[in-house]
């Protein structure tokens, strides 16, 4: 099967085609976009389904928005700022309904019934799996400020200036948030307790 072939618009003559009724365009953008908006999501929450239903949610946001898009940022910069948002919205709403976590199951030897993910790492000698596991533990712990930062800047490699313009904030808050989130991070990862303010 071949791909089609590639739409030579740029994402905002994308978005102004969708605005002007093109049923087809904001698809396109989604197409471009959504390994890195799917990744981006996935980092910040530290959870698939949450993730999925982040970059839904953002999606249903920017396709719904997109007559507000002014141009004054990238199409992608204001992707990343509303799938970010949506993160945070989705953390904020579970951080006031907090889940009670499931009691471990016993085996029927009255051990750990451990399942899953946790027999694979175990088993794993290489010990990348648990590296990149204690990774993603570590960071999940980081205050979400700080995580956002982090992922977007760290992980992704988005420049400052542009993940100020998605995190909406001042290119020093981000270098702080970075600044901080790396030293709380070293130190999760080396198993001590981070010091200092979020």
């Amino acid at each position: 099967m071949s791909e089609a072939p590639r739409d030579p618009r740029t994402d905002a003559e994308l978005i102004a085609a969708h605005v002007a009724g093109d049923p087809d365009a904001f698809g396109e953008v989604v197409r471009r976009h959504r390994d890195r908006l799917w990744a981006v999501a996935l980092r910040t929450t530290g959870d698939r389904e949450e993730a999925a239903d982040a970059v839904q949610d953002a999606l249903v946001s920017a396709l719904r928005g997109a007559g507000r898009f002014r141009g004054d940022s990238a199409v992608t910069t204001w992707l990343h700022r509303i799938v970010v948002n949506a993160c945070l919205d989705r953390a904020r709403r579970r951080a006031a309904r907090p889940a009670r976590p499931l009691e471990e199951e016993t085996g029927p030897d009255g051990g750990s019934a451990r399942t899953g993910a946790a027999l694979a790492v175990s088993a794993d000698g290489t010990g990348a799996v648990e590296a990149r596991l204690d990774v993603t533990r570590a960071l999940a712990r980081l205050p979400e400020a700080q995580r956002t930062a982090l992922v977007l800047v760290d992980m992704y490699d988005v420049p400052v200036a542009e993940a100020a313009q998605v995190l909406d904030v001042a290119v020093g808050t981000v270098k702080s948030r970075c600044s901080r989130g790396r030293t709380a991070l070293a130190a999760l990862l080396r198993g001590a307790a981070p010091g200092g303010n979020p």
